[in-house]
């Protein structure tokens, strides 16, 4: 453990992390937390609890830190990150939504990934958003937005 790091287990988050890991059901990224926090407040250093969880410094050092400052309910959630890719404008989805319901300008029957970009003027990187976007804002907006072509 870092010099000047204590750890004050209460007798409730003591028995909360031990029936943490003592579950058969819990996710094991809860019960390696709990593990650590737990051999730190039995008096273990770093070293002893990197060879006991398998676990790096930092990530010792990353839980004991969140375990002080949030206590056993910051064990149990990960931070939000925000996501992979970011979403498409809402323009551009009008845009998309629009060209999808007509017919490709050069000879084909369907519209592909990069002629889609191409239309709306995105770079050839960019194409993988429509693979994933397209689908679903074009099933959603034809049918919620009074855009299905289908007979009734």
């Amino acid at each position: 453990m870092r010099t000047g790091i204590r750890i004050e287990v209460t007798a409730s988050d003591k028995a909360r992390l031990e029936a943490i890991v003592a579950a058969r059901g819990s996710p094991q990224k809860h019960v390696w937390r709990a593990r650590i926090i737990l051999l730190t407040a039995g008096g273990l250093g770093t070293v002893a609890i990197m060879a006991a969880t398998g676990k790096s410094k930092t990530c010792v050092w990353r839980w004991q830190e969140r375990f002080m400052a949030q206590g056993v309910d910051g064990l149990l959630r990960d931070k939000t990150r925000p996501p992979g890719i970011a979403p498409l404008e809402a323009g551009l989805v009008d845009k998309i939504v629009a060209l999808t319901l007509e017919r490709p300008d050069h000879e084909a029957t369907h519209w592909t990934v990069r002629a889609m970009a191409k239309a709306v003027n995105r770079r050839r990187g960019e194409t993988r958003l429509f693979r994933f976007v397209t689908p679903r804002i074009h099933t959603k907006k034809a049918i919620n937005g009074g855009l299905d072509r289908r007979r009734s």
